[in-house]
C-alpha cells in the first residue's frame, strides 16, 4: 500500500478508535464511563482527532486529511482531484476497522444494552430531531467550519507539530457548539465506515443501520459542506 494511503487508513482508524471508543464508553450499559454525558463525547473526539493526525503523518500521510471533506476540499481549491478517491477508500476502510475494533472492547457490554438506537451510536450519527433538510444544513455547516478553520489554521504557518492539537480543538469546539442536532459527523469516512461495521458485525439487539440517513446527512452533507468551504478557499486564497 502507499505510504500516504497507510496513512489516511490508519489515521481515520485511530480517530474512530478512540472517537467512537467514547461514545461507546458513554452510552452502552455497564462501562464506568456510562452515561458521563455529551461534553466527554467532544472532549474524546476532539481528542481522537489529534491522535488521528499524529499516526496519519506518522504511518506516511504528510496531508493527513483524515476525512473524505478536507479531501475534497482541498482537490477543489488546487484544482488536483488525484488523491480523493484512493484517500476516500483509505479513510471509510480505516473507519470500517475502526468501528470494528470498537465492537471487539467493548464485548459484554452490547448484550447488556437493550436500546438499539444507543449501538448504532457507537458507530455512527444520528439527528437529535430527524429532519432531513435541517440536519443535512447542520452537517454543511459543521462541515464548512471544520474545513475552514483548518485551512485557517495552515495558512497562519503555527509552530511545527502543534497544527493536529489547534484541529482537534476545533473539532472540540464544533462539537460543543453545533454538534447537538446531528452528532457531529463533519466527516463522511467517521460515519459511513463504521456504519458498515454495524451492518455487518452480529451485535446482538442491534436493529437497522439507518443507511438511508447516514448517505443523506452525514454523507452527502459533509461533502457538500467540503465542496463549498473548498471553494471559499481557493477564492479568498488562502
Amino acid at each position: 500500500m502507499d505510504s500516504r494511503l497507510f496513512g489516511e487508513f490508519m489515521g481515520t482508524l485511530v480517530l474512530v478508535l478512540i472517537g467512537n471508543g467514547v461514545v461507546a464508553n458513554v452510552v452502552l450499559k455497564k462501562t464506568l464511563g456510562s452515561a458521563a454525558g455529551w461534553l466527554t463525547i467532544v472532549f474524546g473526539f476532539g481528542l481522537g482527532v489529534v491522535a488521528g493526525v499524529f499516526t496519519a503523518i506518522a504511518c506516511g500521510s504528510t496531508d493527513a486529511h483524515i476525512n473524505p471533506a478536507v479531501t475534497l476540499a482541498f482537490a477543489i481549491s488546487s484544482g488536483d482531484f488525484s488523491k480523493f478517491v484512493p484517500y476516500l477508500i483509505a479513510q471509510v476502510l480505516g473507519g470500517f476497522v475502526g468501528g470494528t475494533l470498537v465492537w471487539i472492547h467493548f464485548m459484554p457490554h452490547w448484550a447488556e444494552t437493550p436500546d438499539p438506537g444507543s449501538k448504532l451510536a457507537c458507530f455512527s450519527t444520528g439527528p437529535a430531531i430527524k429532519n432531513t433538510g435541517a440536519n443535512i444544513v447542520s452537517e454543511i455547516i459543521g462541515t464548512f467550519l471544520l474545513v475552514l478553520t483548518i485551512a485557517s489554521i495552515v495558512k497562519t504557518s503555527p509552530a511545527p507539530g502543534l497544527v493536529p492539537f489547534l484541529v482537534g480543538a476545533m473539532v472540540w469546539a464544533i462539537g460543543s457548539g453545533l454538534g447537538g442536532t446531528t452528532g457531529f459527523a463533519i466527516n463522511p469516512a467517521r460515519d459511513l465506515g463504521p456504519r458498515i461495521a454495524h451492518a455487518i458485525l452480529p451485535i446482538p439487539g442491534k436493529g437497522g443501520s439507518d443507511f438511508g440517513y447516514g448517505f443523506t446527512v452525514p454523507v452527502l452533507g459533509g461533502l457538500i459542506g467540503g465542496a463549498l468551504a473548498g471553494l471559499f478557499i481557493k477564492v479568498a486564497h488562502l
